[in-house]
């Protein structure tokens, strides 16, 4: 199992800015909406840390973005979880852009499409980022 550490103030707001935490049906129906099948993933919270086992049926690039759909809500501060290989994330710092970071990661600026692309539906526009946000990074 790998384990990821995110930023948890930093993440999307799940529970309406009460002190109400990340609980499994919600982290269930965040990754559901972003059209994920989840009925073979065991999604565990454990205060700020989220366990995610299972999902067999899923394709390499659909547990990434699993990782990160739970792990970039507002209250989780780590994601544990199985992959196979060692996926290539970003965390978004103050003044980033995706076409900094394509450069950064990438090696040329003009790849910020790419960037864009692997972390679809998570992000619809790809001028809304926000720092402490994880992004894949893909090969």
């Amino acid at each position: 199992m790998g384990l990821w550490s995110f930023v948890k103030g930093a993440g999307k707001s799940l529970f309406g800015g009460g002190d109400e935490g990340a609980s499994a049906d919600t982290l269930n129906k965040e990754v559901a909406d972003l059209g994920i099948d989840t009925s073979s993933l065991d999604i565990k919270v454990d205060g700020e840390k989220v366990t995610v086992k299972g999902g067999e049926n899923l394709s390499a690039e659909d547990r990434e973005k699993v990782i990160l759909a739970v792990g970039n809500v507002e209250g989780v501060a780590e994601v544990e979880a199985d992959l196979e290989g060692e996926p290539t994330f970003h965390t978004v710092e103050k003044g980033d852009t995706l076409w900094a970071i394509a450069e950064k990661t990438m090696g040329n600026g003009a790849h910020y499409k790419k960037i864009f692309e692997a972390n679809k539906p998570m992000l619809k526009d790809p001028d809304l980022i926000y720092p402490g946000q994880k992004l894949r990074i893909p090969s």
